[in-house]
């Protein structure tokens, strides 16, 4: 069962404030910033994988899932810049569908038929190899089986090639605090955006696709979404989190 068919009542808080002060500091490489789209407020992420990593998390040294991004923040210490949750998870915080890290296939694909946003089909893959990162739907994935370094997959798709997926309405009535990630045409910048209010799924697509130029998007989830972000002074506080990513200096 995905995060997102957890959350139902579950609270979100933050325990450092929303927005940078002026003048704060933060990497060209790796940096976020507030935005805002449509009267919606965001924060939005960017990573140039010419100059930073992307990367996935679960376990620790110890074999356990980190569980939280101040648990990840105190391994990782100065080297990540921001980290977010990255997809929907199981009881045991581990992932629903397929989930690779430093290469190693620890979770395969899962193509099954199902209740929720995991299942809302099509979903995808976001991944990365090298210094380059994609979105792809979960079919278009396993028949390019991209050599990934890391990948995760979540759902539904947001954007697909420029187009909002079908099943999106323009503005649902399932509003929450959504977080995602899309990818530049370009392969080196990933973007990745969490709203600061609840929004809806047609208002946070919208945002990726006409504002930060993502023409493949993927939702990661909802109601639990969080965001470790120094150099806004940002460490949010959630339920136990499943896979994280974060970007780290190289």
């Amino acid at each position: 069962m995905g995060a997102s068919l957890l959350a139902a009542g579950l609270s979100w808080f933050a325990a450092g404030p929303a927005l940078a002060a002026p003048g704060s500091a933060a990497s060209p490489a790796a940096s976020c910033r507030p935005q805002t789209h449509e009267g919606q407020a965001y924060t939005v992420c960017t990573v140039d994988l010419r100059r930073a990593r992307v990367k996935l998390f679960w376990r620790g040294p110890d074999g356990l899932p980190y569980g939280s991004l101040s648990r990840l923040a105190g391994q990782q210490g100065d080297k990540l810049a921001f980290a977010m949750n990255a997809g929907m998870y199981d009881n045991g915080l581990g992932p629903v569908g397929l989930y690779v890290e430093d290469g190693r296939e620890l979770k395969a694909a899962n193509t099954a038929n199902g209740p929720g946003n995991f299942h809302m089909k099509p979903n995808g893959v976001f991944y990365v190899a090298g210094d380059r990162a994609g979105v792809l739907e979960t079919g278009r994935y396993l028949k390019a089986h991209p050599k990934a370094e890391f990948a995760t997959q979540s759902g539904p798709m947001l954007v697909i090639n420029n187009r909002i997926h079908p099943k999106i309405s323009e503005d649902g009535p399932s509003q929450k605090i959504r977080n995602g990630v899309g990818v530049r045409p370009d392969g080196h910048n990933a973007v990745f955006a969490i709203s600061e209010a609840p929004v809806s799924f047609g208002a946070f697509a919208r945002l990726f696709r006409d504002d930060l130029g993502c023409p493949n998007a993927l939702f990661l989830d909802g109601s639990v979404s969080s965001l470790y972000a120094p150099s806004l002074g940002r460490q949010d506080l959630s339920r136990p989190l499943g896979p994280l990513v974060g970007a780290v200096t190289k």
